[in-house]
């Protein structure tokens, strides 16, 4: 997984707003985290993986009659 580092530099940003009070800072990286975790997870699906759960998030437009 090329992105884990991104889990580390989350991770340390979280324990530092923790330790120094920074509560809604910290509640915000972990909502960052959780985001990280879907994009990477998607990102290392099998080529046209993550594209397809794109398009299945994509309204389909309606048809005038």
């Amino acid at each position: 997984m090329r992105h884990d580092w991104i889990f580390d530099v989350l991770t340390d940003l979280r324990s530092y707003a923790v330790q120094n009070g920074l509560r809604d800072l910290a509640d915000q990286v972990e909502i960052t985290l959780h985001a990280a975790r879907r994009d990477v997870a998607a990102a290392d699906q099998p080529k046209g993986g993550a594209d397809a759960l794109l398009q299945n998030d994509t309204p389909t437009p309606r048809r005038r009659h």
